[in-house]
């Protein structure tokens, strides 16, 4: 279904963010290897994280949503998955996949993986190629694409493992091979990643170690064979939501929103660095930590044009799936706004470099692509938007030009809303409730 989104007014309310997308997935994977109960609160309904659940209960979990909105999982512990009676089919998730397959790959068992087309496309060679050193057997589509078919071994192989390119994925599939493994499983990494799994390791149970070595790099250490210990995990909302609707209302002049209980993990929270640097209205309160990660809640003003900012390469892992809706924000600040360091854009839920530099052309924008880079030259103005965009399945693409379309002059088109779905259930209703003007479209 196409959506077209129109000029808005001012943005007010105070709008309930889903749960965090990274935390769910893991929450119901680890609920669904430990022993005894999980107790999830907060959990994002998306469709990604509805395919996690279905794959785990085809492996054996016991997992619920009650009348009450919680979830809660009875695990099978480690050792214990089954094989599962049909395909997993994983829909629009690369991180349901790349995860599933570290646990998938440390059972003695064969689970065969697939996706929608989007999903299908993109690499997995960086999760096969260290679980194979483990001892699994993986048959993949030519360039280690989905549908593939992965068998554990007998006996899991604990490995230290270098990471070719920073990826909480891949280093999160390592180290759920490494819980079946005997011994320790250590994964180096030269560039700090998202650490949701440590974090939710320790939770459960597991003694997880991390040392920092030369250069910034860490080597992060899993111990093997230990139970998982059922535990209540409580979801934070998602940062990477809560940056459409704060991206809209400081581009909407005179919006006020209020968000609660936004993760501000700090290898998570680079986009609000970079949004306070470009002079964004943004305020901080009740700073806190809830089931070992930190939250805050937001009061959002717009109140003033952004100031264009060169983003340093360093941060990108702290926001790597922020940099759409942050195209769309440096489109109406003032001066040239650099981003270098986005080589891991071209292989997302669709080469998201790509698809913001042919929308945002389409919708009037100055601005320039490079390998790893994009280059947008703004006016303090909104650009003229009147583009239809194709969003290839990818749902933040699809949610970043439906912001950019509230400011532009003429409306702004998406050639499909169901993406949105994987990730934000509820946004287009969202969106509208703080003052968007957002509609299906018929031709």
């Amino acid at each position: 279904m196409k959506f077209s989104s129109y000029k808005a007014r001012a943005l007010k309310g105070s709008p309930v963010i889903p749960g965090d997308k990274s935390i769910s997935h893991r929450s119901l994977m680890f609920g669904g290897i430990a022993i005894g109960e999980t107790v999830i609160h907060g959990l994002l309904e998306g469709e990604d994280v509805i395919n996690t659940a279905d794959a785990m209960r085809a492996m054996g979990a016991d997992i619920q949503c009650g009348e009450d909105g919680i979830w809660r999982c009875h695990g099978v512990g480690i050792g214990g998955l089954q094989e599962p009676d049909d395909v997993l089919e994983m829909g629009n998730s690369g991180t349901s996949t790349r995860l599933l397959m570290g646990l998938v790959g440390g059972h003695n068992i064969t689970a065969t993986f697939s996706g929608d087309a989007s999903l299908n496309k993109r690499p997995m060679g960086r999760v096969i190629k260290p679980l194979e050193q483990m001892g699994a057997k993986i048959k993949a589509q030519d360039g280690g694409k989905l549908p593939l078919t992965i068998t554990g071994p007998e006996s899991t192989l604990p490995i230290e493992y270098k990471l070719p390119v920073a990826s909480a994925q891949v280093k999160s599939c390592v180290m759920l091979a490494g819980l079946s493994a005997m011994g320790k499983t250590s994964v180096i990494e030269t560039t700090p990643t998202r650490d949701h799994t440590e974090n939710m390791l320790r939770a459960f149970g597991v003694p997880v170690e991390v040392e920092d070595l030369q250069d910034g790099a860490q080597r992060v250490t899993v111990t093997g064979q230990v139970d998982l210990k059922g535990t209540t995990v409580h979801v934070p909302s998602d940062p990477s939501s809560a940056a459409f609707p704060t991206v809209a209302a400081l581009i909407c002049e005179g919006s006020h929103i209020e968000m609660k209980n936004i993760l501000m993990n700090d290898r998570r929270n680079g986009i609000y660095t970079t949004f306070i640097e470009m002079g964004a209205d943004i305020e901080f309160k009740n700073e806190r930590i809830e089931s070992g990660e930190q939250v805050a809640d937001l009061i959002v003003k717009g109140s003033g044009v952004l100031k264009a900012i060169d983003v340093p390469a360093s941060r990108v892992p702290s926001m790597i799936d922020e940099f759409p809706i942050l195209a769309v924000a440096a489109t109406c600040a003032e001066g040239t706004t650099t981003m270098t360091g986005l080589e891991e854009l071209r292989v997302k839920e669709s080469d998201r470099l790509l698809m913001m530099y042919q929308g945002l052309k389409a919708c009037g924008v100055d601005l320039e692509m490079g390998e790893d880079s994009l280059t947008i030259h703004g006016t303090g103005n909104a650009p003229k938007g009147g583009a239809e965009i194709k969003t290839a399945l990818d749902h933040r693409i699809a949610m970043s030009f439906l912001v950019l379309g509230m400011v532009t002059s003429d409306p702004v088109t998406i050639d499909d809303v169901a993406p949105i779905k994987t990730s934000f259930p509820n946004f287009i209703d969202l969106m509208k409730e703080l003052g968007g003007n957002m509609m299906a479209k018929n031709d």
